[in-house]
């Protein structure tokens, strides 16, 4: 059955307004005709309580539930281990149980760190999860929540997420490099970095052929177009930053990622495989170079 809202636009509800996919969530619905988008808030202690939950859902009465909600910290959550576990997997099962009672279909977003990142030719959505740390742990106890509470949902792994919003590669990076005069990148770990707006249009893409009938539930990947490192990756952001702005730092020094990322573990590959989201949704990989100079042009005259 077709869900409309009111107004004739399809209600989505974002439970994360202050991540960055959720963000650029609800910037993108500000101009859109097809749908409205609207934040859910809560304190984190909270969401523990179907009450509360159940009050959310029932005061936003939305059509579809995009849960971007998550403790993304690779390095803190191996140390709030209460808060990862709170927000990854404990909230995904309330939020799964709720939805289901009101027959609400939820986007739910998880990561590559699902797998452990020995498998450098690119994960399709079959392959074995070996999770990594709490971080890995907790978002693919969350997946399997999720796929045992309710059958309407999609599971939309990502990789490499960066825009203009928040903490992450690039913006940490930028702030890196007005104080220091050396940097250094990882040339042995791979991905393809994805921006928030990208990861938006695709979820859109999915909604809408969900709700005119598409009967294709399941986990799915998406990440940016081309294979790419952290040092090749860095090279790119300066190359569009320096158009805009001097920067401190004088070289980017390549170097193996067992030299950098000694705190917690990271996939030495985070390539997804996104040929199932083509094929059951007809939905293109965006070059992600297009994509980050979009992001820096943003970030530079907004």
């Amino acid at each position: 059955m077709v869900h409309w809202s009111s107004d004739n636009r399809i209600k989505i509800l974002v439970t994360g307004p202050k991540e960055q996919v959720g963000k650029a969530l609800i910037k993108a619905g500000q101009t859109s005709d097809v749908f409205t988008v609207v934040g859910a808030t809560s304190n984190a202690p909270n969401l523990r309580d179907k009450q509360v939950v159940t009050e959310v859902l029932e005061r936003s009465n939305p059509d579809f539930v995009v849960n971007t909600l998550g403790y993304n910290s690779v390095v803190v959550s191996e140390k709030k281990v209460d808060l990862c576990y709170l927000l990854n997997r404990d909230f995904v099962g309330i939020l799964a149980q709720v939805c289901k009672e009101r027959d609400i279909p939820i986007i739910h977003l998880s990561t590559d760190h699902v797998f452990d990142g020995h498998y450098a030719s690119g994960y399709s959505e079959d392959d074995q999860t070996i999770p990594l740390g709490n971080f890995g742990k907790s978002k693919w106890q969350g997946e399997e929540i999720l796929r045992n509470k309710w059958d309407k949902h999609i599971i939309l792994r990502v990789s490499w997420l960066f825009s203009q919003w928040n903490e992450n590669f690039l913006t940490s990076s930028l702030a890196r490099a007005r104080c220091e005069k050396v940097m250094y990148a990882a040339n042995d770990r791979q991905g393809c970095p994805t921006s928030a707006g990208d990861i938006a249009r695709v979820i859109f893409a999915v909604i809408r052929q969900l709700n005119e009938g598409a009967d294709a539930w399941g986990t799915y990947h998406y990440c940016g177009a081309e294979v790419t490192t952290r040092y090749k990756f860095l090279e790119a952001i300066f190359l569009r930053a320096k158009q805009h702005e001097q920067l401190m730092t004088e070289s980017i020094n390549s170097v193996p990622r067992s030299e950098i990322y000694t705190n917690a573990e990271r996939p030495a590959s985070s390539v997804l495989n996104c040929k199932k989201l083509l094929r059951n949704f007809g939905i293109h990989q965006r070059p992600w170079r297009t994509e980050l100079s979009q992001v820096m042009d943003t970030l530079y005259t907004d």
